[in-house]
């Protein structure tokens, strides 16, 4: 029977194709009838990446245009609604374009990906060339756009030139979808050329949306909705929807009973909790939200796997830049509270600023802020006073983000201080249990930590091992492995220095109750009960040395084994 289950989309964009390939499809075609309802001349959605911004675009490609099967439609939501389809259902020419695939590491470059893209979408109309509603100096102005070395004046007007065409091809005036429209500036920033392509996107937009009198509606998608007087300047008509607003708030991401009826419908409905733990969280306007590309990415490795645990499918999607540079300027101690706040799931209350430019975002810890909420790492929680925003990190997995950034950061310290890491190191190996814990408490001071009781007691033990980890894994020339299989149980860490005759096994607990000393003696007695040495002296270590290592919030304790 499991081969007849609808096929999972992963990474389809295609609407077309999601429904006449069976794909499954979490129906949104609601978004059609609410738009209508309540356009604006210019409509920017903003959303985070990976919550179908791209598919959204693509079913209303579909549904608008007149070429195309609309059989498609047939049992969706949409249809319901009878005489709105009537009226509208390919009833308007579509120009539909994505600029996410705008990044070099030149503008030059980039602007010819611009005009190739440009050039693609211009393609679509061939039959232009054959209307007997344009006249030969229209045909020739439409040539014109197919060449792949147009000037950049050309390509600013080229939008509104097709426009014009398409308007009197079909006697109607046009809908106009942009996709993706500030990934250009983003690359454009990173690498250096960012006036350069502000300038370009500026005026393609002025003369696409603001005077162009072919145009209809037009939608645009972005994850940020970027300064109006940057990019959008004397566009009076431009209506945003971001991800704070409750209007639209339910067609990107999946709700709580859409995913549900996901994971049923897969035989799945064991796999909720885990999955809501790890995906949900994410509040858009007044609804709680999860990340699509999760969800049917571990629905589809439950289906091969029906035991897989959840794990980090948004990591390795972005460079998760913002986190990364949050972390390197927190270096103040009341911003790093804040984030050990965070990471234990509390909320913090700061000011957002929805309409930034990219050289403001990174100028000042605020605005990072502010940047973090609007790429979904951190989302909302209740209603926002003003500018006033309740912060937390939406789940499990951008969490995992976080402590990830959080280590990567702390080794780079650790590198940088050698001094500290030698006197460390040399405590360790001359069983000088106090050096070792005056060394480790310097370090933990140093690092964000997770401190609130509410975080389960393994998940803190994780932390304090990864913090060891991360300093012992510096040292380069020693063996480092963790939870490595020995005797009866797991090794927390074992440690084999360069000088080759020694072993050191460390077990590190967490004193929930603030009793190191308990928890220290704790860690040395599944020391000696597992018998984790009995492989150390099969290989031939002549000398092992037993550490227990309690920690609680900032401080630690260390013991040394007897004998």
């Amino acid at each position: 029977m499991e081969t007849l289950k609808k096929k999972l989309p992963i990474g389809i964009e295609n609407f077309e194709d999601i429904i006449k390939e069976n794909f499954y499809y979490v129906d949104k075609t609601r978004f059609i009838s609410e738009l209508l309802h309540n356009w604006g001349a210019v409509n920017l959605f903003t959303r985070p990446r990976r919550f179908g911004k791209s598919l959204n675009m693509s079913m209303l490609e579909n549904f608008f245009s007149p070429e195309g099967d609309k059989r498609i439609f047939d049992h969706l939501d949409i249809l319901k609604e009878t005489a709105l389809c009537e009226e509208y259902m390919g009833k308007y020419p579509v120009i539909s374009l994505s600029l996410k695939e705008i990044s070099s590491l030149s503008y030059e470059m980039a602007f010819q990906m611009a005009v190739q893209t440009m050039t693609e979408t211009a393609e679509k109309f061939f039959f232009l060339l054959e209307s007997e509603h344009l006249n030969e100096r229209d045909k020739a102005e439409y040539r014109k756009l197919l060449d792949d070395n147009m000037s950049e004046a050309r390509f600013c007007g080229s939008l509104k030139k097709l426009s014009g065409m398409l308007e009197k091809h079909y006697g109607s005036k046009v809908i106009l979808l942009i996709d993706e429209y500030d990934v250009p500036l983003a690359k454009a920033f990173e690498y250096g050329y960012y006036e350069q392509m502000i300038s370009l996107i500026r005026n393609l937009l002025g003369k696409a949306l603001k005077t162009n009198s072919s145009l209809r509606f037009a939608v645009l998608t972005g994850c940020l909705r970027i300064s109006k007087e940057s990019i959008f300047t004397g566009l009076n008509n431009l209506k945003v929807l971001t991800i704070a607003d409750e209007r639209f708030d339910e067609y990107f991401g999946f709700t709580d009973r859409e995913v549900k009826a996901l994971l049923e419908y897969y035989d799945a409905a064991d796999h909720y909790d885990a999955v809501k733990e790890w995906y949900d969280g994410y509040q858009f306007g007044n609804v709680d939200v999860y990340c699509p590309w999760d969800v049917l990415n571990h629905c589809d490795r439950i289906r091969n796997e029906p035991s897989i645990q959840p794990e980090n499918y948004w990591i390795n999607t972005s460079s998760n830049n913002a986190v990364k540079r949050f972390i390197q300027e927190s270096a103040d101690a009341a911003t790093k509270r804040e984030i050990e706040h965070l990471v234990a799931g509390e909320v913090i209350t700061k000011e957002i600023y929805q309409e930034l430019t990219y050289p403001e975002m990174y100028e000042t810890i605020g605005h990072i802020w502010s940047l973090l909420f609007m790429t979904g790492y951190l989302t909302k929680r209740g209603k926002a006073e003003g500018r006033q925003f309740r912060l937390a990190i939406p789940n499990l997995e951008i969490r995992d983000i976080f402590v990830t950034q959080i280590m990567e950061l702390f080794k780079e310290n650790v590198k940088e201080d050698g001094e500290t890491l030698k006197r460390f190191c040399a405590a360790l190996q001359n069983k000088d249990a106090n050096g070792v814990e005056k060394l480790f408490t310097e370090y933990l001071k140093k690092t964000i930590s997770i401190r609130d009781t509410s975080i389960r007691k393994v998940m803190k033990e994780n932390f304090y091992h990864g913090v060891l980890i991360g300093i012992l894994g510096v040292k380069s020339r020693w063996g480092v492995s963790s939870n490595r299989e020995m005797g009866e149980g797991y090794a927390d860490i074992l440690v084999e220095p360069d000088t080759g005759d020694m072993g050191i096994i460390i077990e590190v607990k967490y004193a929930h109750d603030g009793n190191l000393d308990a928890a220290c003696k704790e860690a040395l007695k599944q020391i000696e009960y597992t018998r984790y040495e009995e492989e150390l002296l099969d290989n031939g270590a002549e000398h092992i040395v037993k550490y227990g290592i309690a920690c609680y919030k900032k401080r630690c304790r260390v013991m040394l084994a007897e004998g």
